[in-house]
């Protein structure tokens, strides 16, 4: 899903950077609010395996390339906001050092993977949680939901801004983007699950929802495993 340079117009580019630098200002702002000292580490462990994960790429088409994102995994961790910088630093630091994703298109890229991802799976998480209900097995089934969800979701906004910038037909590269994007928001769905579980289980301290995330209380309750 990295877009490279030359594949978008200069209107695209300028509204997707325009866009992006606002919201990551505001993900910066709002975090610096509610940051607390357990979050540090569990934002840098977060950051290190979605890096990992997005490096496994597949093409697909007119250049661009499919792979995991993890904006729902961070969402649920950490919260929105801070999934959002997590994963603008990961996609500022593929682009710069290894090239993944080009330079001018960095602002599409952010745009895509870590505003649109992650507001979308917080509002899928959220809204699957108040049906469903918060307990163990709700909860991963409401991670699995925001895992794929979010993966579409930003599969379509980059189609839009493609087929915007005139590189492909919006009937050509919508199909090929979200149908590979469906398959690989599957496994990362499962991985969401798989992650989550692991440390509701082993690390019950380290786990805060998102509602407590957001919450305006200076102090949060832990979440019981």
């Amino acid at each position: 899903m990295h877009i490279p340079d030359g594949f978008l117009n200069g209107a695209t580019i300028a509204t997707t950077t325009a866009v992006s630098a606002g919201g990551l200002g505001a993900a910066i702002r709002i975090t610096g609010n509610k940051l607390n000292e357990r979050q540090v580490p569990l934002m840098g462990m977060t950051a290190a395996f979605i890096f990992a994960a997005q490096m496994l790429n597949f093409p697909i088409l007119a250049g661009t390339s499919g792979h995991m994102i993890g904006a729902a995994m961070a969402v649920i961790l950490l919260g929105p906001w801070s999934a959002i910088i997590v994963l603008s630093l990961v996609l500022i630091a593929q682009c710069l050092i290894f090239q993944d994703g080009g330079l001018l298109a960095l602002g599409a890229n952010i745009f895509n993977m870590a505003i649109v991802a992650s507001l979308s799976a917080y509002l899928i998480y959220r809204v699957t949680v108040r049906i469903t209900g918060s307990g163990r097995y709700p909860t991963l089934i409401a991670g699995f939901g925001a895992a794929w969800g979010s993966v579409v979701l930003a599969s379509i906004a980059c189609s839009g801004e493609l087929a915007f910038s005139g590189t492909a037909p919006l009937g050509t590269v919508l199909p090929a983007m979200t149908g590979v994007h469906a398959l690989i928001g599957v496994g990362e769905g499962l991985a969401t699950v798989a992650v989550i579980g692991l440390i509701r289980s082993v690390r019950g301290s380290l786990f805060s929802t998102v509602a407590e995330l957001n919450s305006k209380t200076a102090r949060s309750p832990e979440v019981k495993a």
